[in-house]
């Protein structure tokens, strides 16, 4: 099985005093096996301060979005090549807020996704349904065309990771049925093989949506569930650590 990787992003949230939260998380993993990797996705404003403290630590940083060019006239934006000389690891690209607050596709999403690659970092690709989707039975095949669209042609599943975010379970403390889980990332494995990726047993499909301390111990036994891509539980020590401990 890949290695459980629990991730954090932030998301809009976050100034100089937030910091202090990733001195108790630091101290709180001291103890950790290191058979979980864990990760922050500040934003970018804290993402070289928070990558300077977490330097002698297990947790690893990361950046929320990038641009898909290397650099050029794109006011506001960031490059991979600017997270990785703040010491980011990972880039998340796609997710659901991306998508809709953005309109990013799929296709702009799978050009931030070889941006990354380029940069010899690894991109977090998320998925998910709405609420409206689910409910017209078409969760499968949202999952099925985001990945085919979204995952780059012959790169290898130790390359990337996913995250499967039902969009209608983020910060609304919904979440969906274990069996609705357990389907849906079956169905991402299974999709993977399909498409031909290289070592596709060895992508780390992460589940994401009001993930907390209470839920995830129950989620991360999920067979094919290999680690959280977690909100707003990221932004304190003592709930992120919970979920960490979990797995």
């Amino acid at each position: 099985m890949p290695k459980p990787l629990i991730a954090g992003n932030w998301k809009m949230n976050g100034v100089s005093s937030s910091l202090a939260e990733v001195e108790k998380l630091i101290s709180g993993l001291e103890v950790s096996p290191e058979s979980v990797d864990v990760l922050l996705c500040p934003p970018a404003t804290l993402l070289d301060r928070m990558t300077a403290m977490c330097e002698d630590s297990m947790v690893q940083t990361g950046a929320q979005d990038c641009h898909y060019n290397a650099s050029g006239a794109h006011t506001g934006d960031i490059s991979v090549d600017m997270i990785s000389d703040a010491g980011g690891q990972f880039v998340i690209v796609g997710h659901s807020e991306r998508r809709t607050d953005h309109g990013e596709t799929s296709e702009i999403v799978k050009s931030k996704a070889m941006a990354v690659l380029d940069g010899g970092l690894t991109p977090i690709i998320c998925i998910g349904e709405t609420l409206e989707q689910r409910e017209a039975g078409k969760t499968l095949d949202v999952l099925d065309e985001q990945i085919s669209a979204s995952i780059p042609e012959g790169v290898s599943g130790n390359e990337f990771v996913v995250a499967y975010e039902p969009v209608w379970a983020i910060g609304t403390g919904l979440t969906p049925e274990i069996a609705d889980i357990d389907a849906a990332h079956t169905f991402m494995r299974s999709k993977l093989k399909e498409l031909g990726v290289p070592e596709f047993a060895n992508v780390r499909l992460l589940y994401g949506g009001s993930v907390k301390p209470g839920n995830a111990s129950e989620i991360m036994a999920v067979t094919e569930v290999n680690g959280a891509l977690v909100g707003g539980a990221s932004l304190t020590a003592k709930d992120f650590l919970g979920i960490v401990h979990a797995v």
